[in-house]
């Protein structure tokens, strides 16, 4: 739990009864590999925090070709927000690529704190601003670079995650089939 004080605790304040009060509505779980945080075609019903793990976010084109659209990894919050806040079916799958451990709430508990904590919006705000920023400016890169210069802004932007998750995944991120992707590992070495 201290990990996800840790984190809330960069955009704002919180006293120890709204912690205590937090902390009464936050259930711990694990979500074992390959295993859905949140699926395509239902509504996303809870918030995490991921402790240790990676969660990955992809969807499947017109083709039937799964495409991986982003990794989060851990000390961050994951969601579907669209899918949660509008309570719509959800166009992309969350997904496990390592055994994870989070801390999770419940859509009916999140907004309970919302409701009842003052300023729990501004941090919540606050670290969504941060999590659209972040996308942005890791997807912004690959759209008009070559494979290898991708594949190195990859490794820039998670350091920690290239050596924890399948290549495949990888290549699906970067666009490029996984034996592009070998030869570019390849030719970097």
């Amino acid at each position: 739990m201290k990990e996800l004080f840790d984190f809330i605790l960069r955009f704002g304040n919180l006293n120890q009864q709204q912690i205590d009060f937090i902390s009464s509505k936050a259930q711990e779980i694990t979500l074992p590999k390959d295993q859905y945080f949140s699926e395509a075609g239902k509504i996303a019903r809870q918030v995490g925090f991921i402790v240790d793990g990676i969660l990955r976010v992809c969807y499947y084109n017109n083709e039937g070709q799964e495409i991986t659209k982003y990794f989060v990894e851990e000390n961050n919050l994951v969601v579907d927000l669209e899918s949660f806040d509008n309570e719509i079916c959800s166009s992309t799958y969350v997904q496990a690529i390592t055994d994870a451990k989070m801390i999770v709430f419940s859509r009916k508990d999140w907004l309970e704190l919302l409701q009842t904590i003052v300023g729990w919006d501004a941090i919540v705000h606050k670290i969504i601003s941060r999590a659209l920023i972040q996308k942005v400016e890791r997807r912004s890169p690959l759209v008009s670079e070559d494979a290898t210069t991708r594949y190195l802004k990859f490794l820039e932007i998670y350091p920690t995650v290239v050596n924890r998750i399948p290549l495949s995944y990888i290549a699906s991120y970067l666009g490029v089939t996984q034996s592009s992707l070998s030869r570019i590992r390849k030719n970097i070495r």
